[in-house]
């Protein structure tokens, strides 16, 4: 699975596509340069129980780690992973 990344200004998604198709989004918001808030993360039944999910959070972790960004999972399926996976992520974990 290849996970990508778009971001425009202030908005951005991680994502899976197949043929032109979205099968799974994960989106963020930036609050200034080193907040990136995790609002809503969708995956399609083809992909379901694949790891998309977690695929798409864990990209958002490298990127955040890449560029020194902290993230606020919003989104509650990205933030049953950031529990999940707590000592894992916990560098770049902002709690409210």
């Amino acid at each position: 699975m290849v996970i990508k990344h778009l971001q425009h200004d202030h908005h951005g998604s991680f994502y899976i596509e197949n043929d032109g198709m979205m099968l799974a989004e994960m989106t963020y918001s930036m609050s200034g340069t080193s907040l990136m808030i995790i609002d809503h993360t969708e995956v399609s039944e083809t992909l379901r129980g694949k790891n998309a999910g977690y695929q798409l959070v864990h990209a958002a972790v490298e990127f955040a780690r890449a560029n020194q960004v902290r993230i606020f999972p919003l989104c509650p399926f990205a933030k049953s992973v950031f529990d999940k996976n707590g000592a894992a992520f916990s560098d770049v974990l902002r709690t409210a």
